[in-house]
Formats: structure tokens, C-alpha cells, sequence
């Protein structure tokens, strides 16, 4: 990836794309997270996109409306968190206020905060530390206190980053009962980054 020397933070504007193409678009963007010990930060590599009502996949499948998934129903770009087997997920918000659609943020390339990201993984290898939802949540220390905020502004927000060269596709990760949604090709990395969650997609 060609990296950008700006890394400014994103405007709103940027997150009024349809929800696939905001999906691609956020490949190579700079995800960072202030925290009392520290900024760390690392370059998205890897996404799901979740297509609101009419994907079974989805939370807000059927415009299913819950305490979890209210921010989905808000303007895009803001955060969305939730607790999955014990660890934390992030999304963006996207696709329009009344229109629930999310996209996963699924593996990072670790950039800044390197130190504070080892020790709160444990592991030494780096490849490791933010290769897939959970891992890259604990890494950057995201929270359910992230929840209904916005990209757009400290302590987590989304920055310019990198430009990828090549983009993949293929389905998503761990849908296996969402009947024919598993099949869509809407999970987004970048080719060859060694960061992403799984090499080789086994739907």
C-alpha cells in the first residue's frame, strides 16, 4: 500500500457512500484509538460489509430494532460495538440515518502504539496481534464505552492512511446460518497483507 503523509481525520461526507463502496473505501484508512495509556493506531486491511434489512446476516435483518442495534439506525459513520464470545467488535455505521447497514472491521496492519498493543495481546508476533475483530479490539483498547460515537472525532476515530494496490473480495466469515447471505461476496482486504484473518476464505 502507498501510504499517505497526511493522515488528517476523515470528514462526515466520507461515510455518505454506499455501504459496498465505503466498505472498500476504508481498506488502507488509519484506525486510532486515544487512550489513557497511549495512542495506538494501525491501517485497515480487512472488512465485512452488512447490508441492513435484507441480509440475513446483518443484526438489523428484517429491521430488527434493539437496545444492540439502535446506533445502526443513526447517520452513518458513527460506532458501533458489541460483544461477541467476550470480545468487542467495531463497525462504521453506514448507508443513511433509518437505513441500518454496518460494516465490520475485521484486521488492521499495526502502525503506532506498538508497545502498548504487545502488551495488551501478549504475543510477540505482530502478525498476530490485530488479525481478526476481536484481537485488533483488545490491541487498540476499543470498548463498548465507543459505542454511538462518532469516526469523526477523538478518542476513536478513522484518519487518512494508505492507498491499497489491489483489493480482493469473496464472503464473509462465520455466517454459515444466514442461508444464501453467506454466499455474497461482501468481506474486503487487501491482496497480500499478511494482517488480514484468514489467508484463504473457507466461507
Amino acid at each position: 500500500m502507498t501510504e499517505i503523509t497526511d493522515h488528517s481525520i476523515l470528514s462526515s461526507d466520507f461515510y455518505e457512500q454506499p455501504t459496498l463502496e465505503l466498505a472498500k473505501s476504508l481498506l488502507g484508512c488509519l484506525l486510532v484509538k486515544e487512550t489513557p495509556a497511549g495512542t495506538a493506531s494501525g491501517f485497515i486491511v480487512e472488512t465485512e460489509a452488512y447490508m441492513g434489512p435484507l441480509d440475513r446476516a446483518a443484526h438489523s435483518f428484517g429491521n430488527r430494532r434493539t437496545k444492540r442495534t439502535e446506533v445502526m439506525f443513526g447517520k452513518s459513520g458513527l460506532i458501533y460495538t458489541y460483544v461477541m464470545h467476550t470480545h468487542t467488535l467495531v463497525n462504521v455505521v453506514s448507508g443513511g440515518a433509518g437505513n441500518p447497514e454496518a460494516i465490520l472491521i475485521r484486521a488492521v496492519e499495526p502502525y503506532s502504539g506498538l508497545e502498548n498493543m504487545q502488551e495488551r495481546r501478549g504475543i510477540a508476533d505482530m502478525r498476530k496481534w490485530t488479525n481478526g475483530p476481536g484481537k485488533l479490539t483488545k490491541a487498540l483498547g476499543i470498548t463498548m464505552e465507543d459505542y454511538g460515537r462518532s469516526y469523526t472525532a477523538p478518542p476513536l476515530y478513522l484518519a487518512a492512511g494508505k492507498q491499497p494496490e489491489h483489493i480482493s473480495c469473496g464472503p464473509r466469515i462465520g455466517i454459515d446460518n444466514s442461508g444464501e447471505a453467506k454466499d455474497y461476496p461482501w468481506r474486503f482486504w487487501v491482496t497480500g497483507s499478511p494482517y488480514i484473518s484468514r489467508t484463504i476464505n473457507k466461507g
